[in-house]
């Protein structure tokens, strides 16, 4: 039996991550394993979750390509701004709205199913999508509805899916696992937009809505065939006494750890405060740096953000692999400071070009490296409800803080929402040096 040893750790203030971490670390050392242990090649090695990775991946891409769609559908049949922003709103409100359902799901049912079906009735409302938009005259209701009941899909989806990618590997490679799930985010807003806009002219909307119902299709074929691991629940734990208190479990998981509080609290405050920018990159685009939104220039500097996302994503998997998740949070939130400074402040599309692409990177570093802080920290039995918060920060309030983000650029500028994110993304940064939880806090395992 192999003795334990500490070797190469990182020093200063960490977030400690679980004792598998620090065996996966020994083995690193003992030369025991083919692969660096919490790295994205660790992850990859694991075939159930390679397929589901691949899987997922090619559905993701498709639902880019209908978002690219949806806006230009929405735009041509009412050239009204309310209808596209409603379209918008149909796609992501649900994620504010309906993952805390998601969570609790994941944590009550067999999560494989789930995952299934909610697979399933995306696919059927993105056939019905397409059908609506290849006729003549479509109905802009039907249209609002289908993508409505889409975005509810995935909004109970997207908390079982965060549950179920980290556990189909060991301990060891979750680090990996997280990192490459934030790749495949961010690689699927990069390569679908440019797939479905080359394929637009061709196909038009219907076709690539269609297009994206056939991803599902795959997706469920792979999930269908892997094996998913049961949720694990620790037996002597008390058991919920209602359907709310299950509900709310996540809640009150974020209320008694700190480190689950604190990865929660930077997550809904960098979301809502430094994103909405992304919303209103096409402001950016036409007032600050003189280019059409519409054009080639406008869809490179969309694509380098998330390309230097995706970078920054798979560098917490491999580069970074040993490098301590709190040196990463900190260091990620200070680069958002100085890059979104710069990117509010210059007025050349030269320059903004690796500006953008480096905002990408220490945003990507920075959700990542809190991802795998938090998924290595929670017990399996509240994976589902507590990630269903992390999805509601993530995603669901990005929608919210742009209402907020847009109004204050109509009274003033839009460099001042973006610069204003900056400021914040500095000020979350010094907590995250001088107040950011230290160890691992118990987990309760049910709550």
């Amino acid at each position: 039996m192999r003795s334990p040893r500490r070797r190469g750790r990182p020093s200063g203030r960490a977030i400690s991550l679980p004792a598998q971490l620090d065996q996966a670390d020994d083995a690193q050392v003992d030369g025991d394993l083919p692969y660096t242990p919490g790295s994205a090649r660790g992850a990859l090695s694991h075939p159930a979750f390679r397929s589901v990775w691949l899987g997922t991946f090619a559905s993701n891409i498709g639902t880019w390509m209908q978002n690219i769609a949806l806006g230009v559908l929405a735009y041509q049949l009412t050239h009204s701004a309310a209808y596209v922003a409603a379209i918008g709103f149909a796609q992501l409100g649900p994620l504010f709205l309906l993952s805390i359902v998601g969570g609790a799901l994941a944590d009550l049912v067999d999560r494989k199913r789930l995952l299934v079906a909610c697979q399933v009735e995306q696919l059927l409302f993105s056939l019905v999508l397409a059908w609506t938009a290849s006729r003549q005259h479509p109905s802009t209701t039907l249209i609002f509805l289908c993508v409505l009941a889409v975005g509810i899909g995935n909004a109970l989806n997207a908390p079982v899916f965060s549950a179920v990618l980290p556990v189909l590997v060991p301990k060891r490679d979750m680090p990996g696992a997280v990192s490459l799930q934030s790749v495949q985010l961010n690689l699927s807003r990069v390569i679908g937009p440019a797939i479905g806009g080359l394929l637009l002219p061709l196909t038009e909307a219907w076709g690539i809505f269609a297009i994206n119902a056939a991803t599902y299709g795959f997706a469920i074929l792979v999930i269908a065939r892997a094996a998913l691991p049961r949720v694990q629940r620790d037996e002597s734990a008390p058991r919920e006494v209602s359907g709310v208190q299950r509900l709310l479990g996540g809640l009150a998981v974020a209320r008694s750890d700190p480190l689950v509080r604190y990865v929660l609290a930077t997550v809904f405050s960098v979301s809502f405060f430094c994103l909405p920018f992304i919303g209103l990159m096409p402001v950016v685009a036409a007032r600050d740096l003189h280019i059409n939104p519409a054009g080639a220039l406008y869809g490179a500097l969309y694509a380098l953000f998330g390309l230097g996302a995706a970078i920054g994503a798979v560098s917490v998997g491999t580069v970074f692999v040993t490098t301590s998740r709190m040196l990463l949070i900190r260091s990620g939130l200070a680069g958002m400071a100085v890059f979104l400074t710069a990117f509010g402040l210059i007025r050349n599309i030269w320059v903004a070009y690796p500006i953008v692409l480096l905002v990408g990177f220490a945003y990507f570093v920075t959700i990542t490296s809190l991802s795998t802080a938090l998924q290595a920290h929670i017990a399996d039995e509240v994976r589902g409800r507590v990630m269903a918060l992390w999805i509601m920060g993530f995603g669901g309030t990005v929608p919210i803080g742009l209402i907020a983000g847009g109004a204050v650029a109509s009274a003033t500028s839009v460099s001042t929402v973006v610069v204003a994110g900056a400021v914040v993304a500095l000020i979350i940064g010094a907590v995250a040096w001088l107040r950011a939880p230290e160890a691992e806090v118990g987990v309760v395992g049910a709550a």
